[in-house]
Protein backbone atom coordinates (compact mmCIF):
# COMPACT_ATOMS: atom_id res chain seq x y z
CA UNK A 1 0.00 0.00 0.00
CA UNK A 2 1.35 3.58 -0.83
CA UNK A 3 0.58 6.37 1.47
CA UNK A 4 -0.95 9.41 -0.81
CA UNK A 5 1.05 11.94 1.13
CA UNK A 6 1.10 15.65 0.87
CA UNK A 7 -1.55 16.46 3.28
CA UNK A 8 -3.81 13.56 2.03
CA UNK A 9 -3.98 10.67 4.22
CA UNK A 10 -5.49 8.44 1.80
CA UNK A 11 -3.73 4.90 1.51
CA UNK A 12 -3.69 4.05 -2.39
CA UNK A 13 -3.54 0.50 -3.36
CA UNK A 14 -0.64 -0.99 -5.49
CA UNK A 15 -1.59 -1.79 -8.80
CA UNK A 16 -2.20 -6.01 -7.83
CA UNK A 17 -4.25 -4.96 -5.31
CA UNK A 18 -6.70 -3.70 -7.43
CA UNK A 19 -9.45 -5.81 -8.24
CA UNK A 20 -10.68 -6.80 -11.74
CA UNK A 21 -13.19 -6.51 -14.00
CA UNK A 22 -14.23 -10.49 -14.65
CA UNK A 23 -15.77 -9.62 -18.53
CA UNK A 24 -11.96 -8.07 -18.95
CA UNK A 25 -9.50 -9.67 -16.73
CA UNK A 26 -8.22 -5.60 -16.11
CA UNK A 27 -7.56 -4.07 -13.35
CA UNK A 28 -9.88 -1.08 -12.08
CA UNK A 29 -9.28 1.49 -9.33
CA UNK A 30 -13.66 1.89 -8.87
CA UNK A 31 -14.37 2.94 -5.42
CA UNK A 32 -10.49 4.47 -4.67
CA UNK A 33 -11.49 8.03 -5.07
CA UNK A 34 -15.14 7.46 -3.18
CA UNK A 35 -18.05 5.72 -4.60
CA UNK A 36 -19.51 8.63 -7.22
CA UNK A 37 -16.12 10.15 -7.86
CA UNK A 38 -15.76 12.60 -10.78
CA UNK A 39 -12.26 13.34 -10.72
CA UNK A 40 -10.30 10.08 -11.16
CA UNK A 41 -6.00 10.61 -10.67
CA UNK A 42 -7.24 15.04 -10.90
CA UNK A 43 -7.92 13.56 -6.81
CA UNK A 44 -4.30 13.46 -6.43
CA UNK A 45 -3.92 17.00 -6.95
CA UNK A 46 -4.39 18.03 -3.25
CA UNK A 47 -3.90 22.15 -1.37
CA UNK A 48 -0.84 20.78 0.15
CA UNK A 49 0.58 19.36 -3.11
CA UNK A 50 -0.52 22.59 -4.88
CA UNK A 51 1.32 24.83 -1.91
CA UNK A 52 4.27 22.61 -2.64
CA UNK A 53 4.31 23.11 -6.01
CA UNK A 54 4.67 26.32 -6.26
CA UNK A 55 7.72 26.51 -3.95
CA UNK A 56 9.79 25.26 -7.33
CA UNK A 57 9.31 28.58 -9.21
CA UNK A 58 12.91 29.98 -8.93
CA UNK A 59 13.13 32.73 -12.10
CA UNK A 60 9.55 32.98 -12.45
CA UNK A 61 9.82 31.52 -16.22
CA UNK A 62 6.79 30.71 -18.07
CA UNK A 63 7.06 28.23 -20.59
CA UNK A 64 4.42 27.51 -23.15
CA UNK A 65 3.20 23.56 -23.36
CA UNK A 66 0.73 23.98 -26.14
CA UNK A 67 0.30 24.12 -29.96
CA UNK A 68 -1.30 26.74 -31.37
CA UNK A 69 -5.02 26.08 -32.26
CA UNK A 70 -5.04 24.48 -35.77
CA UNK A 71 -1.12 23.96 -35.54
CA UNK A 72 -2.05 20.14 -36.32
CA UNK A 73 -3.05 20.36 -39.66
CA UNK A 74 -4.41 18.49 -41.84
CA UNK A 75 -6.30 17.51 -38.22
CA UNK A 76 -5.37 13.24 -37.51
CA UNK A 77 -8.30 10.97 -36.82
CA UNK A 78 -10.62 12.43 -39.60
CA UNK A 79 -11.19 15.69 -37.79
CA UNK A 80 -11.82 18.83 -39.87
CA UNK A 81 -9.64 21.37 -40.21
CA UNK A 82 -10.33 24.93 -37.52
CA UNK A 83 -11.90 27.28 -39.31
CA UNK A 84 -11.31 31.08 -37.51
CA UNK A 85 -13.28 33.81 -39.07
CA UNK A 86 -12.70 37.65 -38.06
CA UNK A 87 -15.84 39.86 -38.72
CA UNK A 88 -16.80 43.81 -38.28
CA UNK A 89 -19.20 44.04 -35.78
CA UNK A 90 -19.87 47.80 -36.31
CA UNK A 91 -17.52 50.33 -37.53
CA UNK A 92 -15.39 50.56 -34.59
CA UNK A 93 -15.56 46.99 -32.96
CA UNK A 94 -14.37 43.89 -34.33
CA UNK A 95 -15.45 39.72 -33.25
CA UNK A 96 -14.14 36.50 -34.26
CA UNK A 97 -15.84 32.57 -33.87
CA UNK A 98 -14.39 29.06 -34.43
CA UNK A 99 -16.04 26.60 -36.91
CA UNK A 100 -15.04 22.77 -36.77
CA UNK A 101 -13.68 23.21 -33.34
CA UNK A 102 -12.25 19.51 -32.26
CA UNK A 103 -11.45 19.95 -28.58
CA UNK A 104 -8.93 17.13 -29.04
CA UNK A 105 -7.24 18.47 -32.50
CA UNK A 106 -4.20 20.45 -30.94
CA UNK A 107 -2.73 19.88 -27.25
CA UNK A 108 -5.11 18.59 -25.40
CA UNK A 109 -7.20 17.10 -22.31
CA UNK A 110 -8.54 13.62 -22.82
CA UNK A 111 -11.14 13.51 -19.97
CA UNK A 112 -13.17 10.41 -18.28
CA UNK A 113 -15.83 10.74 -20.69
CA UNK A 114 -13.45 9.91 -23.64
CA UNK A 115 -13.31 5.95 -23.63
CA UNK A 116 -15.79 3.41 -22.37
CA UNK A 117 -14.07 0.04 -21.16
CA UNK A 118 -16.63 -1.96 -23.36
CA UNK A 119 -19.66 -3.65 -21.74
CA UNK A 120 -17.60 -2.44 -18.15
CA UNK A 121 -18.51 1.04 -19.17
CA UNK A 122 -16.70 4.75 -18.02
CA UNK A 123 -15.10 5.32 -15.01
CA UNK A 124 -16.26 4.52 -11.74
CA UNK A 125 -18.53 1.23 -13.67
CA UNK A 126 -20.53 3.87 -15.48
CA UNK A 127 -22.32 1.21 -17.45
CA UNK A 128 -24.91 2.45 -20.07
CA UNK A 129 -23.53 6.39 -19.69
CA UNK A 130 -25.09 8.12 -22.64
CA UNK A 131 -22.61 10.83 -22.68
CA UNK A 132 -24.52 14.25 -23.63
CA UNK A 133 -24.02 17.84 -23.66
CA UNK A 134 -24.25 19.97 -20.74
CA UNK A 135 -23.89 19.13 -17.20
CA UNK A 136 -23.72 15.27 -15.70
CA UNK A 137 -21.10 12.61 -14.98
CA UNK A 138 -17.65 12.69 -16.03
CA UNK A 139 -17.63 15.86 -17.59
CA UNK A 140 -14.48 18.04 -18.61
CA UNK A 141 -16.31 20.80 -15.72
CA UNK A 142 -15.55 18.64 -12.91
CA UNK A 143 -11.24 18.79 -13.87
CA UNK A 144 -11.56 23.13 -14.59
CA UNK A 145 -13.37 23.19 -11.08
CA UNK A 146 -11.04 21.26 -8.95
CA UNK A 147 -8.25 22.39 -11.29
CA UNK A 148 -4.58 20.80 -12.91
CA UNK A 149 -2.04 22.94 -11.20
CA UNK A 150 0.91 20.65 -9.42
CA UNK A 151 4.16 19.59 -9.59
CA UNK A 152 5.35 18.50 -12.86
CA UNK A 153 8.08 16.23 -13.89
CA UNK A 154 9.51 16.34 -17.58
CA UNK A 155 11.11 13.30 -18.60
CA UNK A 156 13.34 13.14 -22.00
CA UNK A 157 13.24 9.88 -23.54
CA UNK A 158 14.80 11.46 -26.56
CA UNK A 159 18.54 10.26 -25.16
CA UNK A 160 17.44 6.76 -24.19
CA UNK A 161 15.30 6.52 -27.72
CA UNK A 162 18.49 7.57 -29.82
CA UNK A 163 20.77 5.18 -28.55
CA UNK A 164 18.04 2.08 -28.80
CA UNK A 165 17.82 2.40 -32.26
CA UNK A 166 20.23 3.76 -34.97
CA UNK A 167 18.80 6.43 -37.14
CA UNK A 168 15.60 6.70 -33.93
CA UNK A 169 12.46 7.82 -36.19
CA UNK A 170 9.44 9.19 -33.90
CA UNK A 171 7.47 8.68 -36.75
CA UNK A 172 7.39 4.91 -36.63
CA UNK A 173 6.18 2.32 -34.51
CA UNK A 174 8.12 2.21 -31.45
CA UNK A 175 6.69 0.89 -27.76
CA UNK A 176 8.46 2.35 -25.05
CA UNK A 177 8.57 0.39 -21.95
CA UNK A 178 8.64 1.17 -18.49
CA UNK A 179 11.81 0.29 -18.13
CA UNK A 180 12.59 3.06 -20.36
CA UNK A 181 10.84 5.88 -18.43
CA UNK A 182 13.00 4.54 -15.11
CA UNK A 183 16.41 4.87 -17.05
CA UNK A 184 15.97 8.33 -17.84
CA UNK A 185 13.99 9.33 -14.47
CA UNK A 186 17.76 8.02 -13.39
CA UNK A 187 20.25 9.82 -15.71
CA UNK A 188 18.25 13.06 -15.23
CA UNK A 189 18.29 12.52 -10.98
CA UNK A 190 14.64 12.83 -10.66
CA UNK A 191 11.65 11.07 -8.63
CA UNK A 192 8.72 10.58 -10.04
CA UNK A 193 5.64 10.20 -7.15
CA UNK A 194 2.20 10.24 -5.88
CA UNK A 195 0.65 13.43 -7.24
CA UNK A 196 2.75 14.44 -9.92
CA UNK A 197 1.62 15.69 -13.30
CA UNK A 198 4.32 13.04 -15.46
CA UNK A 199 5.46 14.81 -18.81
CA UNK A 200 7.09 12.64 -21.44
CA UNK A 201 8.73 14.12 -24.55
CA UNK A 202 9.50 11.41 -27.04
CA UNK A 203 10.68 13.68 -30.24
CA UNK A 204 7.73 13.45 -32.01
CA UNK A 205 6.65 16.95 -31.63
CA UNK A 206 10.06 18.09 -32.70
CA UNK A 207 10.13 16.12 -35.79
CA UNK A 208 6.21 17.19 -36.37
CA UNK A 209 7.27 20.77 -36.65
CA UNK A 210 9.71 20.61 -39.01
CA UNK A 211 7.77 18.93 -41.80
CA UNK A 212 6.67 20.65 -44.75
CA UNK A 213 3.12 20.50 -46.14
CA UNK A 214 3.58 17.58 -47.33
CA UNK A 215 5.35 15.50 -44.44
CA UNK A 216 2.38 16.77 -42.68
CA UNK A 217 -0.61 15.30 -45.16
CA UNK A 218 1.83 12.28 -45.01
CA UNK A 219 1.59 11.58 -41.23
CA UNK A 220 -1.80 12.51 -40.91
CA UNK A 221 -2.43 9.24 -42.62
CA UNK A 222 -0.23 6.89 -41.74
CA UNK A 223 -0.62 6.48 -37.75
CA UNK A 224 2.61 5.27 -37.02
CA UNK A 225 4.50 6.89 -34.47
CA UNK A 226 6.59 6.13 -30.88
CA UNK A 227 4.76 6.14 -27.39
CA UNK A 228 3.92 4.77 -24.48
CA UNK A 229 3.71 0.60 -24.52
CA UNK A 230 0.21 -0.14 -23.83
CA UNK A 231 0.73 -3.80 -22.05
CA UNK A 232 -0.32 -4.07 -18.13
CA UNK A 233 3.74 -3.70 -16.93
CA UNK A 234 3.45 0.06 -18.39
CA UNK A 235 -0.06 0.56 -16.41
CA UNK A 236 1.27 -0.98 -13.10
CA UNK A 237 4.40 1.24 -13.46
CA UNK A 238 2.10 4.58 -13.70
CA UNK A 239 -0.86 3.45 -10.96
CA UNK A 240 2.05 2.67 -8.45
CA UNK A 241 3.41 6.08 -8.84
CA UNK A 242 0.00 7.12 -8.12
CA UNK A 243 0.32 10.09 -10.76
CA UNK A 244 -2.45 12.78 -11.07
CA UNK A 245 -1.53 13.33 -14.94
CA UNK A 246 0.36 11.84 -17.79
CA UNK A 247 0.86 14.41 -20.52
CA UNK A 248 3.06 13.22 -23.86
CA UNK A 249 4.39 15.01 -27.15
CA UNK A 250 2.62 12.53 -29.37
CA UNK A 251 -0.46 11.84 -30.36
CA UNK A 252 -2.07 9.39 -28.64
CA UNK A 253 0.28 8.74 -25.33
CA UNK A 254 0.46 5.09 -26.76
CA UNK A 255 2.26 3.90 -29.26
CA UNK A 256 0.52 3.66 -32.52
CA UNK A 257 -0.69 1.27 -34.25
CA UNK A 258 -1.27 -0.78 -31.17
CA UNK A 259 -1.66 -4.52 -31.16
CA UNK A 260 -4.57 -6.07 -30.27
CA UNK A 261 -2.95 -9.05 -28.44
CA UNK A 262 -1.75 -6.07 -26.16
CA UNK A 263 -4.40 -4.44 -25.89
CA UNK A 264 -5.19 -0.56 -25.41
CA UNK A 265 -3.58 1.70 -22.93
CA UNK A 266 -6.28 4.81 -23.18
CA UNK A 267 -8.48 1.63 -21.97
CA UNK A 268 -7.04 0.72 -19.04
CA UNK A 269 -5.71 4.48 -17.60
CA UNK A 270 -8.66 6.18 -18.46
CA UNK A 271 -12.13 4.49 -17.48
CA UNK A 272 -10.51 1.93 -15.25
CA UNK A 273 -7.82 3.58 -13.56
CA UNK A 274 -9.22 7.41 -14.13
CA UNK A 275 -6.31 8.89 -14.98
CA UNK A 276 -5.71 12.63 -17.16
CA UNK A 277 -4.05 11.88 -20.17
CA UNK A 278 -2.48 14.95 -22.87
CA UNK A 279 -1.66 14.43 -26.23
CA UNK A 280 0.05 16.59 -28.87
CA UNK A 281 2.31 18.62 -25.81
CA UNK A 282 5.22 20.85 -26.51
CA UNK A 283 8.02 20.37 -24.44
CA UNK A 284 10.98 21.45 -26.31
CA UNK A 285 11.90 24.79 -25.02
CA UNK A 286 11.31 23.07 -21.09
CA UNK A 287 13.13 20.25 -22.39
CA UNK A 288 16.02 23.09 -23.17
CA UNK A 289 15.59 25.14 -20.38
CA UNK A 290 15.57 21.68 -17.70
CA UNK A 291 18.69 20.40 -19.33
CA UNK A 292 20.74 23.37 -18.86
CA UNK A 293 20.23 23.85 -14.95
CA UNK A 294 19.93 19.88 -14.29
CA UNK A 295 16.32 20.74 -13.15
CA UNK A 296 13.38 18.80 -14.39
CA UNK A 297 10.27 19.51 -11.93
CA UNK A 298 8.41 23.21 -12.37
CA UNK A 299 5.32 24.22 -11.21
CA UNK A 300 2.59 22.65 -14.16
CA UNK A 301 -0.67 24.52 -14.50
CA UNK A 302 -3.50 23.50 -16.70
CA UNK A 303 -6.55 25.35 -17.45
CA UNK A 304 -9.39 23.30 -19.14
CA UNK A 305 -12.32 25.05 -20.88
CA UNK A 306 -14.99 24.96 -18.97
CA UNK A 307 -17.28 22.60 -21.20
CA UNK A 308 -20.17 21.24 -19.33
CA UNK A 309 -20.06 17.75 -20.35
CA UNK A 310 -17.07 17.97 -22.22
CA UNK A 311 -15.29 14.68 -23.82
CA UNK A 312 -11.98 16.60 -23.71
CA UNK A 313 -10.48 20.30 -23.66
CA UNK A 314 -7.36 22.03 -24.99
CA UNK A 315 -4.89 21.80 -22.18
CA UNK A 316 -4.25 25.89 -22.46
CA UNK A 317 -1.21 24.50 -19.91
CA UNK A 318 2.04 26.26 -18.85
CA UNK A 319 5.44 25.48 -16.88
CA UNK A 320 6.81 28.13 -14.42
CA UNK A 321 10.75 27.53 -13.14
Amino acid sequence: MGEAGGGDDRVLPEYDELPLVPSLGLRHAWGVFGPDDQLGTINLLSPDRVRKATGLVREGTVYNLVLPLGAVDPPFYGRDPLRHTVFRVDRNYWDDRLDNFFLQGASHWDGLRHVQAREAGFWGGRAGLEPTPGPGPLGIEHWVCHGIVGRGVLLDLTPELESASAGYDPFTSCSVPAQLLERAAHRQGVEVGTGDILCVRTGWMTRYRGLDEAGRRAASSSHDFVGLAADETMARWLWNRHLAAIACDNPAVEVSPGDRTVGSLHRRLLPLLGFALGEFFDFDALARACAEDGRWEFLFVSVPLYLPGGVGSPANAIAVR
